[in-house]
């Protein structure tokens, strides 16, 4: 997926961030602020560089937990209700996706986030490599939504949605939106979308005038929430992710 995994050969390893972001633990990025941290050890010793191999056999620990080799790569859809953070421990004390799930699901990450008030599609991965994967905007797939937005909405501002928009100095690239149906103050809407910045879909409608009182993801690039119950988590098989992710197939 990127170029440092040129590095990773079977007689060398795999680098130990790399490791922990596919172990499910955290992502590459948090992985390497838990060894700049003196939190991982391996074989008993510190880790001190995230240019560190991890070959067959290798003992990791971190936080003074044995870390279990990756599991193979599981991906499942979960139906995110609102009022929940997407986030593993929340400084304020607020619910969480997390501790939500079944207890049975093994450690996951999500794929993306939905803000608190946001609901519908999240997908869930034990693999940090494929959530830091599915989130490039290189990977091409539209995140699509149905938003409900208070007023009306004039031909002109779907046509800067589809210009692309600039809003407190931050570049939103162009969205697909039509309008679905008109229910008194209020309008639904279908928008879609490839990048998914922090909060995008609400901040260009707050400049257009148009508040978002609903947001709901109804699709991640193939993967669609359908009829999945609120609150509900269901695997992707294991063949259709394959089909879906062809570098899984390596």
């Amino acid at each position: 997926m990127t170029d440092d995994n040129t590095n990773d050969t079977p007689e060398r390893g795999e680098r130990i961030a790399k490791y922990l972001s596919r172990a499910g633990i955290a992502s590459r990025r948090d992985a390497e602020a838990l060894i700049a941290a003196g939190k991982v050890r391996m074989n008993n010793q510190d880790v001190t560089h995230p240019a560190v191999f991890v070959k067959d056999g290798d003992m990791v620990v971190v936080n003074g937990k044995p870390v279990s080799p990756p599991d193979r790569t599981r991906l499942w859809r979960y139906h995110k209700p609102d009022d929940l953070v997407t986030t593993h421990k929340d400084p304020e004390g607020r619910p969480t996706v997390f501790e939500k799930l079944p207890p049975d699901l093994p450690r996951v990450i999500s794929v993306g986030r939905l803000d608190l008030t946001s609901e519908g599609l999240l997908l869930l991965t034990n693999d940090g490599e494929l959530s830091r994967h599915l989130e490039l905007p290189s990977t091409g797939w539209l995140r699509r939504y149905r938003v409900r937005v208070h007023g009306g909405v004039a031909p002109e501002k779907l046509q800067r949605l589809a210009d692309g928009m600039r809003v407190d100095g931050v570049e939103f690239g162009p969205i697909e939106a039509k309008i679905d149906s008109i229910q008194r103050a209020n309008t639904w809407l279908s928008i879609s979308l490839k990048e998914g910045k922090n909060r995008e879909i609400r901040r260009v409608m707050d400049a257009l005038l148009l508040p978002v009182t609903r947001l709901i993801r109804v699709a991640y690039g193939p993967f669609q929430l359908g009829l999945l119950p609120r609150g509900a988590v269901e695997e992707v098989n294991g063949k259709i992710l394959r089909e879906q992710i062809p570098f899984l197939k390596k």
